[in-house]
């Protein structure tokens, strides 16, 4: 079996792109929220078991549960090493409470595939990484698996 890329990653969330918006959706192209892409994209690449799931969780989660859940199940990865792949966990008003995956767009820049629920309709979407963005993105994570 050959191993998961990073590229393997992106290519299968810009799949889900268009995704309804759903609160602990984890169905892709059913329903994902931010946390629900990551699980799903996880399990459909084998990198965790099919029944990996995380606790319930309200629609504004502290932050710290969040931080605490990727740091005992993805590896942290510095901002600046890394990659289209590689998750993030955003500051969206007082704490970090949104998740997104990298993607590359153009040759120098980053994009976010994203399930949104302020877009309209709320889905999964994919938008240039802006620097004001990567101002709230508070750290970065590789799937369990990928080097």
């Amino acid at each position: 079996m050959k191993p998961v890329t990073r590229s393997d990653i992106v290519t299968l969330a810009r799949l889900w792109i268009d995704t309804p918006w759903h609160h602990m959706g984890r169905v892709p192209l059913v329903g994902l929220d931010c946390a629900g892409l990551l699980i799903a994209l996880a399990r459909t690449l084998g990198l965790v078991s099919a029944c990996f799931d995380v606790p319930a969780y309200t629609r504004e989660p502290d932050g710290k549960q969040m931080l605490a859940l990727l740091r005992k199940f993805m590896r942290p990865v510095g901002f600046d090493a890394a990659q289209p792949g590689d998750a993030v966990c955003i500051v969206t008003d007082t704490y970090p409470q949104h998740l997104g995956v990298l993607a590359g767009y153009g040759q120098h820049s980053l994009a976010l595939i994203h399930a949104s629920n302020s877009s309209h309709p709320p889905r999964v979407i994919e938008h240039r990484l802006l620097q004001s963005r990567r101002l709230k993105i508070v750290a970065a994570f590789a799937f369990p698996g990928i080097e």
